[in-house]
């Protein structure tokens, strides 16, 4: 099989998907969608493509500054070396009102993944409230997310 069948495969979770946003900020009063969301939805759509999802987390530093990098990586399981990644990023706050440290680095990954399965999947999420809600306050130049990127990797190690 060459890789142009991880990228059919690819075409056709990415045109079945319907992921819903399944959950409510009840702070901000808007509906979003989680990693949870997206995977409850894919699951049987890569049953049906013969394919597995493998994401994994990283941390990694840049700028002085700690990131959570998730990976989520597509393959295909009829015999193709090929896989298809993208990758999320999200900052770890240095504190966060009652969340102990490692409340912080799992929201933080939960972010990171979900952003990369956006990627990996072609989710839209500019109209999404939690992309853009700045809960009354002012907006800042920090952002969770500082890059999505996706690519064909065929040396990635299971």
């Amino acid at each position: 099989m060459d890789n142009c069948v991880i990228h059919s495969k690819l075409k056709g979770i990415q045109s079945s998907l319907k992921a819903p946003k399944g959950q409510t900020n009840k702070f901000g009063g808007y509906a979003y969608r989680s990693a949870e969301d997206i995977l409850t939805a894919v699951k049987p759509l890569l049953a049906k493509q013969n394919c597995t999802l493998v994401i994994t987390d990283d941390i990694v530093e840049v700028g002085g500054r700690v990131y959570v990098k998730a990976a989520a990586v597509l393959a295909c399981t009829e015999g193709c070396e090929y896989t298809i990644q993208a990758n999320g990023f999200a900052r770890e706050s240095e504190t966060r009102k009652g969340m102990d440290d490692s409340q912080i680095t799992g929201s933080a990954s939960s972010y990171a993944r979900k952003y990369a399965l956006n990627g990996l999947f072609a989710i839209d999420d500019t109209k999404d409230a939690d992309a853009t809600n700045n809960h009354g306050k002012k907006p800042t130049t920090q952002t969770k997310k500082i890059s999505q990127t996706a690519n064909a990797d065929s040396n990635f190690d299971f």
